[in-house]
């Protein structure tokens, strides 16, 4: 059964950076798209970036581009994201996903293609 853990999250401070972590287990992950999406609380889960399977494309959301970068060890099934100069509005709960099928072409910021999911690690920045 697939399993992906989420860690790294943390109370930081307007400015700082931060590397949230996603390992997976259970499974051939090498093949699938990987992708981070945020929740801040009352809201909609929302689409921070992607990595594609071949690692040939990522994709950021506008919300983040410039601060944000997403990369992936193959070798230890764990896919990174860095965030720096971190705003209050970045404060949400981050969930690492597994596209639902292998070699996918298109990297979607669609939470639906998405088959697999972590916990969550939650954000919070403080100005």
């Amino acid at each position: 059964q697939v399993q992906l853990v989420e860690s790294g999250g943390g109370l930081v401070q307007a400015g700082d950076s931060l590397r949230l972590s996603c390992t997976a287990s259970g499974g051939t992950f090498s093949n699938y798209t990987m992708a981070w999406f945020r929740q801040p609380i009352g809201k909609e889960r929302e689409f921070v970036s992607a990595f594609r399977w071949d690692g040939r494309l990522r994709k950021y959301a506008d919300s983040v581009k410039g601060r944000c970068t997403i990369d992936r060890e193959f070798a230890k099934n764990t896919v990174y994201l860095q965030i720096d100069d971190l705003k209050r509005e970045d404060t949400a709960t981050y969930y690492c996903a597994m596209d639902s099928i292998r070699f996918r072409t298109l990297s979607s910021s669609d939470p639906a293609q998405y088959a697999h999911w972590g916990q969550g690690t939650q954000v919070t920045v403080s100005s």
